[in-house]
């Protein structure tokens, strides 16, 4: 084992399979304690009776390490509370978030549901808010106690939330807003000794077979060595920052910012605009093709 994260404790959310249970192993294998989060149902939402949390924590302990299952619902306010807890109960304490727990629903926008919308807004969205919520709760306590963490959250978001995927609306959509998320928590809780970062990992599992050719894709072990880092007290420098990984190739991703501008003087009027923007949009860097496009 490694001595990079001995001592401290994570939660890793949608830890059962993929992605989520290479970061648990790995997480581990760095000495960390971890609350291996899966509700186990399948990509449909569908309730199947596994338990893959229960594998990954026999891995774990199987290896020399520390684990516990936990099987809360993350979208659940009461029940992502409560996850927040057992790791305080069981190993004494928090310091690593990582929320991963992904759900799909892929459909062209107009032949998108209501019901598909918000099942994957709660999910991907409001999944990550409430962990995060009642983490951030836990270390604003213990920083004002005088018993400051040095914290770490590494969120998931995706290339389909900052560049945009065909099909996937709903699914980009939350993912844009996970990258939202993470600058202004990155932000806000910096002051309680927390970073907050987010990782858009590429990778093949269950939840992109079924959409893309995988045959090419980066296993998902390829991405936890990063989160690994992130999870550090090396990393107390580094928040607010958004990782594409793919495969050996990370990429710092340069998001929105301020670029081409003009300024009318006054109030614009209609006929000016036109104008204006196009020149601006000549003088602008095009942007990132959307997936699938």
């Amino acid at each position: 084992m490694s001595s990079l994260l001995a001592g401290r404790v994570a939660i890793v959310t949608g830890a059962g399979r993929g992605i989520g249970r290479a970061h648990a192993l790995e997480l581990a294998r760095h000495g960390a304690a971890v609350v291996v989060n899966d509700y186990g149902v399948s990509l449909a939402g569908e309730d199947t009776g596994e338990t893959p949390a229960e594998s990954v924590v026999a891995e774990i302990e199987a290896a020399g390490g520390r684990a516990v299952v936990n099987t809360a619902d993350v979208a659940d306010w009461d029940q992502s509370a409560a996850m927040v807890q057992q790791a305080v109960e069981t190993f004494g304490g928090l310091d690593i978030l990582v929320n991963n727990a992904g759900f799909v629903r892929d459909r062209m926008l107009v032949n998108t549901s209501e019901e598909e919308w918000d099942a994957v807004i709660r999910v991907l969205l409001k999944g990550h808010f409430a962990p995060l919520r009642h983490a951030g709760s836990y270390w604003r306590d213990e920083s004002k106690a005088g018993r400051q963490r040095a914290a770490r959250v590494i969120n998931t978001s995706s290339g389909a939330g900052l560049q945009g995927s065909v099909g996937q609306s709903a699914y980009s959509a939350a993912k844009a807003g996970v990258a939202g998320l993470t600058l202004v928590a990155a932000q806000e809780m910096g002051r309680y000794g927390v970073t907050v970062n987010a990782i858009a990992p590429v990778a093949k599992t269950r939840m992109t077979e079924g959409a893309f050719d995988t045959s090419e894709m980066a296993l998902p072990e390829d991405n936890s060595p990063i989160v690994a880092w992130l999870a550090s007290e090396d990393a107390g420098d580094v928040t607010g920052r958004m990782i594409e990984i793919d495969g050996s190739l990370i990429t710092l991703e340069d998001g929105w910012r301020h670029g081409e501008s003009r300024d009318a003087g006054g109030r614009w009027s209609a006929a000016d605009v036109g104008p204006a923007l196009r020149s601006m949009i000549a003088a602008a860097p095009a942007p990132e093709p959307v997936y699938g496009a």
